[in-house]
């Protein structure tokens, strides 16, 4: 539903902040509020989560954080409430480098994650995500979301990212990019 969302942050409480863009003050779910500085003005990447009875907004401070997010949660047993908190005690790269050594105590760390639900992250995510490695260059985060919505991996997207004139405006860098994947 939304992307992201650039705003300035009114309010920082226990888990979650107020982001206002243009008089409207979203509350969105974050790991650690209080790495958003109030008064400043952020780009917040966000994941709506809508269900029968909640609407909410889960935000993310960049977009690797939010690519992986969406990898957890896609895990049995594995909701938005459970994943969240894993970034606020551990980073993209720890998280990612835990499943790949099959880390059963690093993952189990992190509040309501036992053993039967990490020993799951790392079947369902093993080898599947990449590590130490940045989804987007600079300037191109809405490429890769605009071509990851398109169903491309997050490889194959990697790849061509160099090959992309940034000075081009978006709509047309998304038209190259389709090219590159497309040969």
């Amino acid at each position: 539903m939304f992307s992201f969302i650039i705003g300035t942050i009114r309010e920082t409480e226990k888990n979650f902040i107020t982001l206002e863009n243009n008089g409207i003050g979203y509350q969105i779910f974050v790991a650690n509020p209080f790495s958003f500085p109030l008064g400043e003005e952020r780009k917040v990447f966000i994941y709506t989560y809508r269900k029968e009875d909640e609407f909410s907004l889960y935000g993310f401070n960049s977009l690797e954080e939010k690519e992986l997010f969406l990898r957890l949660i896609s895990v049995k047993g594995v909701g938005p409430k459970l994943a969240l908190p894993m970034f606020s005690l551990g980073s993209v790269s720890g998280i990612v480098d835990a499943i790949d050594r099959e880390n059963i105590l690093y993952l189990t760390k992190f509040p309501k994650v036992g053993e039967k639900v990490a020993r799951q992250i790392i079947l369902d995510l093993k080898g599947k995500l990449v590590k130490n490695e940045t989804v987007s260059s600079v300037g191109l985060e809405e490429v890769v979301e605009a071509l990851e919505s398109l169903g491309y991996k997050a490889t194959d997207i990697k790849k061509i990212l160099p090959k992309i004139d940034t000075t081009l405006k978006v709509e047309n860098q998304i038209k190259e990019a389709l090219k590159l994947l497309l040969k």
